[in-house]
């Protein structure tokens, strides 16, 4: 479901697959060959999200942000940059993704927390408010530290997942082009 709140509606890029199970709500915008996958829950009600060009969202994810208010002037958005893969089950609340990233199976990444490029964060870790974690590492653990350097195969990994996930939403925009084809005829 796509839906607008208070004037606000989901904006998608070329070719976005979204899961008709999914939730977009409000300011949020998808890249071109980005998709969401099903039950996931994206809501943009009281900041923005921004979800780069081909990045995933898999299964059962919650991303949501922070509003304008005394504790936090001005709120803070959720960005996330190009060619990431979430994996399933993860919770981005208010942070920063970079390009080139894979956020493993629950993970939990909390407020004003910035992960930057091409970052491996290890299924169910937590990265708490504010932290940083540094290009081309490893991290794991709760709270999340770093493990070791990435090794140019892991590196190579981000885009390859990227790229599957873009073919993988390719299928399904065919199926559904297909099966809106057959209820036509």
């Amino acid at each position: 479901m796509i839906r607008a709140y208070r004037g606000r509606r989901p904006r998608l890029g070329a070719a976005v697959w979204v899961d008709p199970s999914a939730q977009l709500i409000g300011d949020v915008e998808l890249g071109d060959d980005a998709s969401v996958w099903p039950l996931v829950s994206i809501r943009g009600d009281v900041n923005r999200i921004v979800i780069g060009a081909r990045s995933n969202v898999q299964d059962n994810s919650v991303l949501h942000v922070t509003h304008d208010g005394p504790y936090s002037p001005g709120g803070v958005p959720l960005r996330i940059g190009d060619d990431v893969t979430v994996g399933h089950n993860v919770i981005l609340h208010a942070c920063t993704v970079g390009h080139r990233c894979l956020i493993g199976m629950g993970a939990i990444v909390m407020d004003r927390a910035v992960i930057e490029d091409e970052v491996l964060l290890a299924a169910g870790s937590v990265v708490t408010p504010g932290k940083t974690l540094r290009s081309g590492w490893l991290y794991r653990g709760a709270p999340a530290q770093p493990s070791r350097e990435l090794t140019a195969q892991e590196r190579d990994h981000f885009l390859y997942s990227a790229q599957h996930y873009v073919r993988l939403k390719n299928h399904y925009l065919e199926e559904d082009g297909n099966r809106e084809s057959a209820v036509e005829n």
